[in-house]
């Protein structure tokens, strides 16, 4: 991987170095039509309905578009009309109505219809599509039995098609937030006529057909990927012509190409020189509604102990895990992150090294030196690695306890965590949607993203009542009980804290997006004339 990256620096200093006015840099894209920016590993997969990942998403949300949109000029984040230009519900917010919009076509130009709709929802809930966000759309009539398949025939799914413009939902209980779930990449319609054709390559880039401001031009897997100007898009065209995201995973040399002018945007920054980097004029920060934490594969010894679990949670102080980062990080007792309805800052369990060991005595350890070897794994990262060492540093300081570290690359991290390979792991969640629902149904029996194989009825029932209550206050002492269950009582993971996000952005650039959800849409961008 190091060397296929130093290939790709190589390539970039050559396309640009030669003269700062050249017009033409890599795969022949003109310079001044071209925004260039930063990801840090190769998406493990551009198909919307199997995607679990920030960075497959922050890609597909430039190449499609769903029912509904949020509206980022809103500070609440009010919903717009995306492919739908309207949508109802009844009273009960049980029934709702979609009408799509006229004359949106693809990008080859085949009109959307409300098959296309349909089509993306019975695939992200269909037994064999695998999805991890499948359920999203149980609520739909049917919609969990047919994605377990206990309903055979979609036919019986919740979802009524009136005509190509006209669809009605079913839901199994009332649901104010539906609207919300459907700016998921997840939820986007998709051509099965396509997929059918090109089988697991409908998403490479010379088959990709798609509904929003760009369409994929280049995908040279691990180096780059190239977005090109959908001049078929309904809405307004996109500013610049083309976008190119550098797959590069070292931070540090992302810095370099970008103060050497290679780089228009770095998203992410390394935490260790988080004091220099924010004191440069093209630095910028805003709040951002993401949860980081640690998870225990609970059926797995020894993490299958909760007093073991109660023990480690105990002993790591937070707060200087944050000063460590140095990046104005927020410590995290809750799960619902703060900056959002449902956050709890006086529940979950406090740093207490002297509770720590109790909890220790109760797992069965009165001899720290007895617990066995624990490993940690996270997917390569700097950030991540510079946690991990400091929470390795505290549970050996604060109850003696080894803890050895692994990292992984990306699509290897995420592949061994499906398929039950650690026992303690890093993960991090940014909000789909702002709602609480959508950080705490991550937790439900249901969820293919609990990767902890934890199982608890009551706080599944309370995830449900929550989701159909539309009373404020009522809702919050329901999350409050299933908050409870989850960090103080069962603990199959610990929140650590939510970020600030901190980025760089090039002079040259205007209107670059910044929001809470951490959405990145491009085609409103453009260079400084």
């Amino acid at each position: 991987m190091k060397k296929i990256i130093s290939l790709v620096v190589v390539s970039l200093l050559v396309a640009v170095s030669c003269t700062r006015k050249a017009s033409k840099i890599d795969y022949g894209l003109e310079l001044n039509d071209t925004l260039r920016v930063h990801i840090a590993s190769e998406p493990p997969t551009l198909d919307w309905n199997k995607s679990t990942d920030t960075t497959s998403s922050r890609i597909v949300d430039n190449l499609m578009e769903g029912l509904t949109e949020y509206n980022f000029e809103d500070p609440e984040l009010s919903l717009q009309p995306g492919l739908a230009e309207k949508w109802t519900s009844s009273k009960d917010a049980k029934t709702w109505t979609f009408t799509l919009r006229k004359n949106v076509t693809w990008s080859d130009g085949v009109p959307l219809t409300t098959k296309h709709v349909v089509d993306g929802w019975v695939r992200l809930l269909s037994p064999s599509t695998a999805s991890e966000y499948a359920y999203f759309l149980y609520n739909i009539k049917n919609g969990e039995k047919f994605s377990k398949g206990e309903v055979k025939d979609a036919a019986e799914l919740g979802i009524k098609v009136i005509d190509d413009q006209t669809i009605e939902v079913q839901l199994e209980n009332t649901m104010s937030f539906f609207p919300y779930l459907l700016t998921h990449t997840s939820t986007f319609p998709v051509r099965q006529d396509l997929i059918e054709k090109f089988g697991d390559k409908w998403t490479d880039a010379d088959n990709f057909v798609g509904l929003g401001p760009y369409t994929l031009k280049v995908w040279d897997h691990d180096k780059a990927l190239v977005m090109e100007r959908n001049d078929k898009y309904h809405g307004q065209p996109a500013v610049l012509k083309n976008v190119i995201y550098y797959m590069i995973s070292e931070l540090s040399t992302a810095i370099n190409l970008f103060d050497a002018g290679k780089l228009d945007a770095l998203d992410e920054l390394p935490k260790s020189e988080m004091a220099s980097l924010t004191k440069r004029p093209e630095h910028r920060k805003h709040s951002f509604l993401v949860l980081q934490y640690y998870g225990f594969n609970i059926e797995k010894p020894p993490f299958n102990n909760v007093n073991l679990r109660k023990a480690i949670a105990h002993a790591i102080d937070k707060k200087e895990i944050v000063e460590v980062m140095g990046s104005q990080d927020i410590p995290l007792k809750s799960w619902v992150p703060s900056g959002m309805f449902g956050y709890e800052p006086d529940i979950g369990l406090d740093f207490d090294i002297e509770k720590a060991k109790e909890f220790l005595k109760k797992a069965g350890y009165s001899d720290s030196a007895k617990v066995p070897r624990l490993t940690l794994a996270f997917n390569t990262n700097e950030n991540h690695q510079k946690v991990a060492e400091n929470v390795q540093a505290q549970l050996k300081r604060n109850l003696g306890i080894n803890l050895e570290l692994k990292n992984e690359e990306w699509k290897v991290y995420l592949s061994n965590l499906k398929a039950d390979a650690h026992s303690m792991f890093r993960m991090g969640w940014v909000a789909d949607y702002p709602d609480p629902d959508n950080f705490l149904n991550l937790m439900i029996s249901s969820s293919q993203n609990n990767r902890s194989r934890w199982k608890n009825k009551d706080y599944d029932k309370l995830i449900t009542q929550a989701a159909s209550e539309l009373d404020k206050e009522k809702r919050r002492g329901i999350y409050q009980k299933a908050q409870k269950i989850l960090v103080e009582d069962d603990v199959p993971a610990i929140p650590l804290f939510t970020s600030v996000h901190h980025y760089l952005v090039s002079d040259r650039v205007e209107n670059y997006p910044a929001n809470v959800l951490n959405n990145l849409p491009y085609h409103k961008v453009r260079f400084k004339k």
